[in-house]
């Protein structure tokens, strides 16, 4: 069975996104809450649909859960943009999105803490997820609203998909 791996290095940051060191995914996963970057895109189509995808069921955090298009971790040394691209492609299999940023946030759960780097795209061709991920589809704004609360839908992607709503 695939697992996230847990000796992956991540930069440690400050809440404005200063680099101060550097800690293992298993260190920041497990509840110590040191900050650490993340990229996340919210990919719509010109219909105004967004495109959800659905987590492993191996993922170590919310399994089998839908979630934002893109959302990765930055690797350390990596730039936050570079780390959007290569999510992107990683993950959907696409290059070249004219992405646009929207906003930056901290988000804390039980395990973790994570600086949040909000963008946005728009595109209308195929999408091909990777195995990374348990696949993926365009939703209606109906179809979110009815999932919400639900617990079908990541509860970072419920708060974020309405942080988002009036920076779109």
């Amino acid at each position: 069975m695939k697992q996230d791996n847990s000796k992956e290095i991540f930069p440690i940051v400050d809440e404005q996104g200063n680099t101060t060191g550097s800690a293992t995914r298993g260190e920041c996963h497990n509840g110590s809450k040191l900050l650490h970057p993340v990229v996340h895109l919210h990919l719509f189509d010109s219909q105004g649909r967004i495109y959800l995808q659905q987590r492993p069921l191996w993922k170590d955090i919310q399994p089998g859960k839908w979630d934002t298009a893109v959302g990765g971790h930055v690797d350390y040394g990596e730039e936050i943009e570079d780390a959007l691209r290569r999510e992107v492609r990683e993950e959907l299999g696409l290059t070249g999105l004219q992405t646009r940023f929207l906003t930056r946030y901290i988000f804390e759960s039980e395990r973790e803490r994570e600086l949040v780097y909000v963008y946005s795209a728009t595109y209308d061709g195929e999408v091909h997820p990777s195995d990374e991920l348990d696949g993926g589809r365009f939703w209606s704004a109906q179809e979110v609203s009815d999932a919400m609360g639900a617990g079908i839908l990541t509860p970072n992607f419920e708060q974020e998909y309405i942080r988002i709503q009036p920076l779109l």
